[in-house]
């Protein structure tokens, strides 16, 4: 069987796709895979790194600022989908997996056209601009969400729930106390709370600044922190920490033992991205969500309220965070009794093998073809 997996732009399309190849290598491993996604974007680097082929597309999304340039984006929409034509009729998919982006548009249309089935994966709770156009071509819809129907024909729709990266659960609270104690010469204890600050890999800046203009108190409570800045904020925030005496922060542009970090948090402060969200519920850990406001459609704050009207997050809205975010934080890690309950109600919430359960629906897909 060959597949064609094609969507990116961020670690939030990337991951899932991966973990969807991974799930049908696993069940298949004569199958071929071939990844498309955008030239420039963040998936021509991290798909090779997976072991898989992938093709770019000079594909870009529209300019809602300045919609002069947008005559340089059609173009260039034009020429992907031609470009995609010959990708389909080159390698001849059984099955087209799109998972969102721009270069999922024009890769899943292209295959939809001649003749392949495709699958969506939909990650998030208020769905994307490219899922809702190829929703009539999609033969099934696979999503993380209830109440997705109000986006696509509910006889299409298969709930999943969201692949995360793979491990995440190989982690125990004595290897990650010694491995942070180790890399980064810290005095953390297993007697002592942890908490573990995440914006993502390049960073979120409210949740940094927010940080920042509280770290007197951060480093007075005596809590235990692992803050992952993102490479665009390291510098600012770890010049902002070496002004004070902090024997139990943690501050780092990038975690690279995410197992370890998760395995050690008694709470987390991220976004409100679909992958984030589903790590957290995969691993039963109170939160407290702030949604990022410069996304399309506001889709991270409809995620965060799927898990804070089953009381299983605390929301804090990124307008109220430099105020607030902090204090809540320091109040929550300390009530026992709210912890208890928070990692109780999301753990409910997660969907375990949601890779392979959508590389199921994928292989059925392509003996039926």
């Amino acid at each position: 069987m060959k597949y064609l997996i094609s969507g990116g732009g961020t670690g939030g399309h990337i991951f899932p796709a991966v973990s969807i190849a991974n799930a049908l290598r696993e069940a298949d491993p004569k199958c071929e895979i071939l990844f498309v996604g955008a030239l420039g974007r963040m998936e021509m680097e991290r798909v090779p790194q997976a072991g898989y082929e992938i093709i770019g597309l000079p594909v870009k999304g529209f300019d809602r600022s300045r919609p002069w340039r947008n005559i340089r984006v059609i173009i260039d929409l034009l020429r992907s989908m031609c470009q995609a034509r010959k990708i389909v009729r080159d390698f001849r998919p059984d099955v087209g997996v799109g998972v969102g982006g721009y270069a999922s548009g024009a890769a899943m249309k292209m295959a939809a056209r001649m003749g392949v089935p495709i699958l969506l994966q939909e990650q998030n709770g208020f769905a994307g601009v490219t899922n809702k156009l190829l929703k009539d071509d999609a033969a099934k819809i696979c999503v993380a969400y209830d109440g997705m129907e109000r986006f696509f024909p509910k006889d299409k729709i298969i709930l999943t729930g969201n692949p995360v990266r793979q491990n995440l659960t190989t982690g125990t609270p004595a290897e990650a106390l010694t491995y942070f104690n180790q890399t980064f010469g810290v005095n953390f204890t297993a007697n002592q709370k942890t908490l573990l600050i995440i914006g993502g890999s390049l960073g979120a800046r409210t949740i940094n600044q927010s940080i920042i203009a509280h770290l007197p108190e951060l480093i007075e409570s005596g809590i235990q922190v692992v803050w992952q800045t993102g490479k665009n904020y390291y510098a600012d925030c770890k010049a902002a920490l070496d002004q004070l005496p902090h024997p139990n922060i943690i501050c780092t542009d990038f975690v690279s033992q995410m197992p370890l970090a998760y395995a050690l948090a008694d709470l987390v402060i991220s976004r409100a991205g679909a992958s984030s969200i589903s790590e957290l519920c995969l691993l039963g850990k109170a939160s407290i969500l702030v949604p990022s406001p410069n996304v399309a459609e506001d889709h991270q704050t409809h995620n965060a309220m799927a898990l804070v009207r089953k009381d299983a997050a605390v929301l804090v809205k990124d307008v109220d965070a430099h105020d607030t975010l902090i204090d809540t934080a320091l109040k929550l890690i300390q009530d026992e009794k709210r912890l208890t309950t928070l990692q109780n109600n999301i753990l409910t919430l997660a969907l375990p093998d949601s890779a392979r359960i959508i590389a199921a629906e994928v292989m059925k897909l392509a003996k039926k073809q």
